[in-house]
């Protein structure tokens, strides 16, 4: 069974990757060819120069990078405070953030985009990543972590005369470390891969993430030329999948503690 599931998976992956580095005329041959007779790096070069990739690269990174940071800053906050902090109603904020996971992300999605016009942020970073910053997810993972840290410690804190946001980074911070990381990683992988708000906020090719730039490099290209395309498609997919890889070993054990009550 774990070899069936690996089939489904891998044969994909491998036959994209073979195909970015395979002559045209062997991507459409039967039986197929798994392995290209000649590697073709051209594809690579056709695909960064057929786009401006270098704009779509660039887009990507900041969205990404400087969209994490303040997501998982703000549900770090926002973790801290439903865990430690006494407020009223405060589960019935919880309640309602988490509650915010059973809806489609789509159903905010004309909302963001009147709210981002009228203030006139379209087609800049500020549309782009300002309305995903807000993650329940993220939240909710962490908070699940925060759960399991020792109240002696942070009263113990308290009493040193820490207040809350000492008692965050101090204490509860590197406790929470491994999760904190782990949400990291979701958080980033979602944001690099994400497909409808860039392409809804978004109007000019100098302002396009890499998704994006891959609808518009296959137009370019039309569907008779795949290679460049398979080739645009590895540009895309390569970077996260190799944080992945790295990381996969981190991501399943931040799970795992998350999910059991210590």
């Amino acid at each position: 069974m774990l070899g069936l599931v690996l089939a489904v998976f891998a044969v994909p992956l491998y036959w994209l990757f073979s195909s970015a580095l395979k002559p045209e005329n062997e991507i459409y041959t039967f039986p197929l060819t798994w392995v290209p007779s000649s590697l073709e790096w051209g594809n690579f070069v056709e695909a960064w120069t057929s786009a401006p990739f270098g704009a779509f690269l660039r887009n990507s990174v900041i969205t990404t990078v400087v969209g994490t940071a303040l997501e998982i800053g703000v549900a770090v906050l926002s973790a801290y405070a439903v865990a430690f902090v006494r407020f009223r109603g405060k589960m019935l904020v919880f309640a309602v953030m988490v509650g915010s996971l059973m809806l489609p992300g789509h159903i905010t999605l004309l909302v963001n985009y009147i709210t981002v016009s009228s203030l006139g942020w379209l087609n800049t970073y500020q549309g782009l990543i300002l309305p995903g910053i807000g993650s329940a997810f993220a939240m909710f993972l962490l908070y699940q972590q925060m759960r399991q840290v020792p109240g002696e410690l942070v009263d113990a804190a308290s009493i040193d005369g820490a207040g809350h946001l000492r008692r965050m980074v101090s204490v509860v911070g590197p406790i929470c470390s491994p999760m904190i990381l782990t949400a990291t990683l979701i958080v980033g992988i979602g944001k690099w891969n994400d497909f409808v708000w860039p392409l809804i906020v978004t109007s000019t090719a100098d302002m396009r993430t890499l998704p994006i730039g891959l609808m518009f490099l296959r137009s370019q290209e039309g569907y008779d030329s795949w290679g460049p395309v398979m080739a645009g498609t590895v540009i895309v997919a390569a970077p996260m999948l190799v944080v992945f890889f790295l990381a996969q070993r981190r991501i399943v054990g931040g799970i795992v503690s998350g999910a059991l009550k210590g």
